[in-house]
């Protein structure tokens, strides 16, 4: 049976690659987040990922895998979200890589398990832009452009709007998010606190909370509470 993202606000997103006790994996996955979701831009391997799988399973919230690397696929994730940039002219992140991990794994998928994202990378100077080569995003029409493509041509369920380690200009996520007409907006980057957690779930449908989990447990808690109320 397909997951409903239809009603997720926020989302705890950790990296295999990053070490976090199990004091504070405990605090998020009980904190009243909406899923957590495993991935990031480099250092994902099979091995760290089925330990930090193994690890979230013991807790009832709902675990995905952001896939960015075929070979860290891991089977017993609830979903799989599987990443395709759109502000890139490098193919093997369009279609390239996804192609080759159908190729090997497409014949026992379970494809209700398979979420496509459209990603955009508003961040230039990020890792996640560095590897996928992503292309700046010039002005307001680009980003509307990149919307209307994901939503309404290609009909991907997700428009993810990733700042990466910055937080965004909010007036463009809101633009953005106002011209989907069934893909939600997801949005990602600089989220350090409750105040910016407020502010782009106000222009985002559902807002992914990163790198604060490893600098400040405290704040990024608070984050969920800013969210959902």
């Amino acid at each position: 049976m397909p997951i409903d993202i239809s009603g997720w606000k926020h989302i705890f997103k950790i990296d295999p690659d990053r070490y976090l006790s199990d004091e504070h994996l405990d605090l998020l996955c009980e904190s009243g987040t909406d899923a957590v979701m495993v991935g990031g831009s480099s250092g994902v391997t099979f091995d760290n990922t089925v330990d930090l799988l193994s690890r979230v399973r013991r807790y009832e919230v709902p675990c995905l895998l952001e896939i960015s690397e075929s070979d860290a696929i891991v089977p017993g994730f609830d979903a799989y979200f599987v990443p395709v940039v759109l502000n890139t002219e490098d193919g093997q992140w369009i279609t390239g890589q996804q192609q080759q991990a159908v190729r090997e794994f497409g014949a026992t998928m379970d494809w209700d398990l398979i979420v496509p994202e459209a990603y955009v990378i508003l961040n230039k100077h990020s890792t996640a832009a560095k590897v996928t080569g992503a292309t700046e995003v010039r002005d307001e029409k680009d980003l509307i452009a990149y919307a209307r493509l994901a939503d309404r041509l290609f009909r991907l369920p997700i428009l993810y709007l990733e700042y990466s380690g910055t937080f965004g200009n909010m007036e463009l996520v809101r633009k953005a998010s106002a011209v989907l007409q069934q893909a939600r907006l997801f949005y990602g980057g600089g989220i350090d606190g409750p105040d910016r957690a407020r502010e782009a779930a106000e222009a985002a449908h559902t807002v992914i909370v990163g790198n604060v989990i490893y600098d400040d447990i405290d704040k990024a808690l608070s984050t969920v509470r800013a969210v959902k109320g």
